[in-house]
């Protein structure tokens, strides 16, 4: 199933895209926002949060020491497919309603190559689901993310190289991951929105080229 009445928000770790979709969601009337924030996911999709708590909680502690990166993956995946079913599901319901998804498999695809896994099968299968119309990519100095995680205070070990959150760990990762995430996303239209201060003049800036 292809359809393109879709957008996707992406980004690397923080560029603010959670507080971005949280203003998006209220600001964008007739429009459907698909996340797997916690204040974007319905009550009967609880199990979408709570796997990711715990994979954030239990698996990445241990990984490689107890759990592998296939393993990681397989989790994630569930984010993936819950994403696609709930595109599905509303394009049944009124495919005239445009659609704002929150990272699709762009983002976990390139975390779990950057953890390791640079080939797997399940990749092959999350690019063969329906494709975006279009891009919007948040933009965000490594500074700025740094700042924002209160000097790596609170990242979680798929933020960063190394076995803690320092700074030219991070900055190596976000670097990474930012190439990764455009070079999966090469074969869309991609709109770059530069950094802003504060969530609403990104948000603004983002509802723009959504209505232009």
């Amino acid at each position: 199933m292809t359809d393109r009445q879709f957008y996707v928000l992406l980004g690397p770790d923080g560029a603010g895209k959670s507080s971005v979709m949280a203003e998006l969601s209220a600001a964008l009337p007739g429009w459907r926002t698909l996340s797997t924030d916690d204040e974007l996911v319905a009550a009967e999709h609880r199990l979408i949060t709570q796997l990711r708590r715990n994979v954030i909680k239990d698996v990445l502690p241990g990984l490689d020491a107890a759990y592998s990166a296939e393993f990681l993956a397989s989790l994630l995946g569930t984010a993936v497919v819950h994403l696609r079913d709930q595109l599905e599901r509303q394009i049944r319901q009124d495919p005239e309603v445009p659609v704002l998804m929150d990272s699709y498999y762009y983002k976990i695809l390139a975390k779990c190559r950057l953890a390791g896994l640079e080939g797997h099968p399940l990749y092959a299968w999350w690019r063969s689901f329906p494709q975006p119309r279009a891009v919007i990519y948040l933009d965000v100095s490594s500074e700025t993310a740094w700042r924002r995680s209160g000097q790596g205070a609170r990242l979680n070990p798929l933020e960063y190289f190394g076995r803690r959150p320092e700074w030219f760990g991070f900055e190596s990762y976000q670097k990474n991951l930012r190439k990764l995430l455009l070079e999966e996303t090469g074969q869309l239209p991609v709109t770059v929105i530069e950094e802003h201060s504060g969530t609403a003049r990104t948000a603004e800036a983002v509802r723009e080229v959504l209505t232009a």
